[in-house]
């Protein structure tokens, strides 16, 4: 059974302007977390799925534990190459039996891992959060880390309050990964995402219960969404995230608002990776089904 989207971290360089630009696209922003192995947060929350807006503040706390090495040292490496997407972590309902499925398969990077911290409410009351990643290997894919993720406290987590924005977005409708033979890579994505591929032109897509996971060569990527597509020599890159609005007509105007550039033509309105730290974000009417 296919696994819906769960979470992507955006590594940046400079936490606060990241928080700042995501802000001013008219996301509501959480509140900066930390990490014991270095790592800082901010979470860009929608219904069952979220933005972590990611940078290793405290590189000295960065230890032999698994997520030092697999989430914390990733990102760091990742980031000395560039700003973008570096992590896809799809939902997982039992983070055992996801070890179990992957090392089957052949992808399991490690054994389950599970972190807790403390949250706060609204009202400021303490909650307990706590998540389980199981990490998969594509080894084809070096810039790209694949996780699952098992919340143990949902009802901690989500908050309705966080998943209202200014710009009207209701939900990410999926992400695009860019590659220059996506059917190399499809057997991969078949056993990570649970779910059978898709042609599709230039490259393929996975539907998801949450969300649509497309990978298109690059050609196929600049003519779908207007913008050029990043490097994929090294390997495949996770380059864009879509969006569903309730509200085109403001979209408009938001990059100008926003002070950046934009591209419109009707639907969708895209800000590239040069004004979005790495990312392309794709913001498309909430009616319109995905591809």
């Amino acid at each position: 059974m296919p696994r819906g989207l769960d979470h992507i971290v955006h590594a940046v360089r400079n936490l606060d302007a990241s928080a700042d630009l995501y802000g001013r696209l008219g996301f509501t922003v959480g509140a900066r977390n930390r990490h014991p192995w270095g790592t800082h947060n901010h979470i860009v929350q929608f219904p069952g799925c979220f933005i972590e807006l990611l940078t290793l503040a405290e590189p000295d706390k960065l230890g032999s534990d698994g997520f030092s090495t697999l989430f914390g040292a990733y990102n760091r490496d990742f980031l000395q190459r560039g700003e973008g997407l570096s992590v896809l972590i799809l939902e997982s309902r039992d983070a055992h039996a996801d070890e179990s499925e992957f090392r089957e398969a052949g992808i399991l990077t490690a054994p389950a891992m599970r972190f807790e911290r403390e949250g706060k409410r609204p009202d400021g009351a303490s909650v307990k959060v706590a998540f389980s990643l199981t990490f998969a290997n594509d080894e084809a894919s070096p810039d790209i880390r694949f996780a699952r993720c098992q919340q143990h406290y949902p009802e901690n987590f989500w908050n309705p309050a966080f998943q209202r924005h200014a710009n009207g977005v209701t939900g990410i409708i999926g992400v695009v990964v860019v590659a220059e033979q996506p059917k190399h890579h499809a057997h991969f994505f078949e056993r990570f995402a649970g779910g059978p591929v898709i042609a599709s032109d230039g490259g393929f897509a996975i539907k998801t219960p949450r969300g649509t996971i497309d990978m298109l060569m690059p050609a196929a990527f600049t003519r779908r969404f207007g913008v050029k597509a990043p490097d994929v020599s090294p390997g495949p890159r996770l380059a864009a995230l879509r969006f569903a609005t309730d509200n085109m007509s403001a979209l408009e105007a938001m990059p100008e608002q926003a002070g950046i550039a934009g591209v419109f033509a009707g639907n969708p309105t895209v800000v590239g990776s040069g004004d979005a730290m790495g990312a392309v974000l794709i913001f498309e009417a909430a009616a319109r089904e995905a591809r």
